[in-house]
């Protein structure tokens, strides 16, 4: 699995061809992320997690998604724009994908499949559906902001609800053990 999860095709934000074999052999946190979502002030704790942990081998990925109420409508270079501007992100962002349903991106279907249940589970289930939202069943990402940990060997080893934060101590225990580990 991990040699294949390196070579599937990806765009960065500049919609110019990639994968994610520049980041093999580090620790990744892949988040699909919206700019007009209720989480979407997560891009200040996902940039700051970024500055304290890049130098000890931590990749935050974003990947935009539209699947959520529509929460992701610009254009790749809009989300660019609103995240620089915004919250200063300097952690890569991609090219927009669908993280759910029929036309979902090949790295989300290995994602979902790897790691089929999210810690935290719950607490944002319930607030949707007090939104009257019905939220995707498992193994299907539940909302923006959803984190996926890839260790530095590129097997899924976490995967974490919505609105774990990212200064969230389960999110950083795991990440902390990965980065201890070898590459």
């Amino acid at each position: 699995m991990s040699e294949n999860l390196y070579q599937i095709p990806v765009k960065n934000i500049k919609g110019e061809p990639a994968t994610l074999e520049p980041f093999k052999g580090k620790v990744l946190l892949v988040v699909n992320v919206a700019s007009k979502c209720g989480l979407t002030p997560q891009y200040e704790g996902l940039q700051k997690l970024y500055e304290a942990k890049r130098d000890q081998g931590l990749e935050v990925l974003g990947f935009p998604a539209n699947n959520f109420k529509e929460q992701e409508p610009g254009s790749d270079a809009d989300i660019q724009q609103f995240c620089s501007l915004n919250y200063n992100v300097e952690f890569p962002l991609f090219s927009k994908i669908s993280v759910v349903g029929a036309d979902k991106h090949p790295l989300y279907q290995r994602l979902t499949a790897a790691k089929p249940d999210a810690t935290g589970e719950g607490p944002m289930r319930e607030r949707l559906q007090g939104f009257g939202i019905v939220a995707n069943p498992v193994p299907e990402v539940q909302w923006n902001f959803e984190k996926f940990l890839i260790g530095r060997n590129g097997e899924v080893v976490g995967r974490f609800a919505p609105d774990v934060a990212a200064d969230d101590e389960r999110l950083a225990a795991a990440i902390d053990a990965e980065l201890a580990k070898p590459a």
